[in-house]
């Protein structure tokens, strides 16, 4: 139990669905072997914890192939958004099929398959805002302190709202200052990556508490469902899916809000705000 109930609409802003690898084989350059994780199952724990909308992360063992995340988007329309991976070379015609699915950004993962230097990333970060700004998509950013604190003179000026992955993985100056100046979001999710002690994560909680106190109408939170373990990039070991408890990490968040409204908005209307989900579901 949390200390707040889980609003109306709740909504799940960070997890990731995994098929049948016959169906839908894992990219070439990958840091990581997935196991099935269906959204079939996915939906069976949102339903216990009391969350009824959810957005749909593309993992990077897929790579750009967003067949397996579009397919779960397509199951469950109303009540779902997504999250692609996109480059260059894919085609205009899969963006705008992607914005009437329901797809609402495009990530940037710049630490599973390894980080890059700050001026590769900031041409990266460019080329992904320009090609989906028509679309009122933002750009989705998962990326070590040090490479956000170089990215945020970039930020700043981009077309597009940039959503920061996994609470920046530290509160660090430049992260709350773009937070307070209402220049980026930020997904307060993967309180186990923040943390330094494990256990139950409590350590997180400063982290949490400073992002809130910056700009609590930008924040979102995701369970991170199935929650991929630890990956070297080169080294391709079978996923390990950890056991995190969701009402723990709830309860961490209800802490960290201090009060129902704040702990509700997190929850439920930021995310409506964010995703584009209408006030009440039809």
């Amino acid at each position: 139990m949390t200390a707040y109930p889980v609003p109306p609409h709740a909504c799940d802003c960070h997890m990731h669905v995994f098929g049948d690898p016959t169906l839908y084989p894992p990219a070439a350059v990958r840091a990581y072997n997935p196991r099935e994780m269906s959204f079939d199952l996915y939906a069976r724990e949102a339903a216990r914890i009391g969350f009824s909308r959810v957005v749909i992360v593309q993992p990077s063992a897929y790579g750009t192939d967003n067949r397996c995340t579009l397919d779960a988007l397509r199951s469950r329309p109303a009540t779902t958004r997504a999250i692609a991976v996109i480059n260059d070379a894919t085609p205009e015609t899969d963006l705008a099929e992607m914005a009437r699915l329901g797809v609402r950004g495009v990530r940037l993962n710049l630490v599973s398959n390894a980080t890059p230097a700050p001026d590769a990333a900031i041409a990266e970060l460019q080329s992904a805002a320009a090609r989906v700004a028509r679309y009122g998509w933002h750009v989705q950013i998962f990326a070590t302190p040090s490479l956000i604190t170089a990215l945020a003179p970039t930020i700043r000026a981009l077309p597009v709202p940039v959503v920061i992955d996994h609470m920046g993985l530290e509160a660090t100056p430049a992260l709350l200052g773009l937070l307070a100046d209402g220049k980026i979001w930020v997904k307060l999710s993967g309180a186990n990556r923040v943390s330094r002690q494990g256990g139950d994560f409590r350590d997180a909680l400063p982290v949490m508490r400073a992002l809130i106190a910056a700009n609590p109408a930008n924040l979102v939170w995701g369970t991170d469902w199935p929650h991929i373990g630890l990956h070297v990039p080169g080294e391709l070991h079978d996923v390990v899916y950890m056991g995190h408890d969701h009402m723990h990490l709830l309860g961490l968040l209800a802490e960290a809000a201090g009060n129902a409204g704040t702990f509700a908005a997190i929850l439920a209307g930021n995310a409506a705000r964010l995703y584009g989900f209408p006030d009440v579901l039809p």
